[in-house]
C-alpha cells in the first residue's frame, strides 16, 4: 500500500483497513455467527471441534489489531520513504528491493514493533465479549466471573499475571528495538 501510494491498491487496503478499525470486535463476531454459522452453516460457532471453529473468534479478536497495524505500517513506511536517506541510496544505484526492505522497512518497523507488544498482551489475555459470543472458556471470562462472585484471590492474581504478561512483551519489544535499530544497543 505505500509502495503504491495513491493507487487502487493503496485505496482498497485502506478501506478495508478503515473498516476494521472502526467496526467493533463484537459486530464482526455478529456477522460472522449470522453468514457463516447461521446462514450457510458452514462452521459451529460453539463447538470448539476442530481448527476450523476457531476462525471466526481469531478473525473477530484481531480484526482491530490488525487494521491498525497496517495503517500504521503504511503511514511510517510513507514519511520513511521520503527521508534523505532513502534518496541517497536510490541515488548511489543500490537495488531498489534492498533500498526498500534494509533501508525503508527496518527504519519503519521501530513504532509498529512499539504498538505489537503490548497488542499481543491484549489479544492473549483474552476478550470477556468475543469469549462469551463464541462460547469459549477463557481468560476474560474467568476474570468476569470472579468479580461478580466476588473471589477477591482469583481478581488479584489475574491482575498481577495480567501485568506480569504487559511487562514481559514491553521488555521484548525493547530487545526488538536492537535488532530492527543498530544504533540502540542493549546493556550499558
Amino acid at each position: 500500500s505505500a509502495l503504491k501510494s495513491n493507487g487502487i491498491v493503496d485505496y482498497g487496503v485502506m478501506l478495508l483497513a478503515t473498516l476494521g478499525v472502526t467496526l467493533p470486535s463484537f459486530v464482526l463476531a455478529t456477522g460472522y455467527i449470522y453468514i457463516f454459522a447461521v446462514s450457510l452453516d458452514w462452521v459451529d460457532a460453539t463447538q470448539l471441534d476442530s481448527l476450523s471453529s476457531y476462525i471466526g473468534p481469531v478473525i473477530c479478536l484481531s480484526g482491530y489489531s490488525l487494521s491498525f497495524v497496517a495503517r500504521l505500517t503504511r503511514s511510517s513506511k510513507l514519511e520513511v520513504l521520503q527521508q534523505d536517506y532513502i534518496r541517497t541510496a536510490r541515488a548511489n544505484g543500490i537495488n531498489e528491493f534492498k533500498v526498500i526492505m534494509k533501508h525503508g522497512l527496518k527504519n519503519s518497523l521501530i513504532p509498529v514493533i512499539t504498538y505489537v507488544g503490548p497488542m499481543i498482551a491484549a489479544i492473549l489475555t483474552g476478550s470477556f465479549v468475543i469469549e462469551t459470543m463464541f462460547d469459549l472458556p477463557g481468560m476474560g471470562t474467568y476474570f468476569v466471573s470472579a468479580v461478580s462472585n466476588r473471589d477477591y484471590t482469583v481478581i488479584i492474581g489475574m491482575t498481577v499475571f495480567y501485568a506480569a504478561f504487559y511487562v514481559v512483551m514491553v521488555f521484548l519489544v525493547d530487545i526488538a528495538y536492537s535488532f530492527i535499530d543498530p544504533r540502540i544497543k542493549l546493556g550499558a
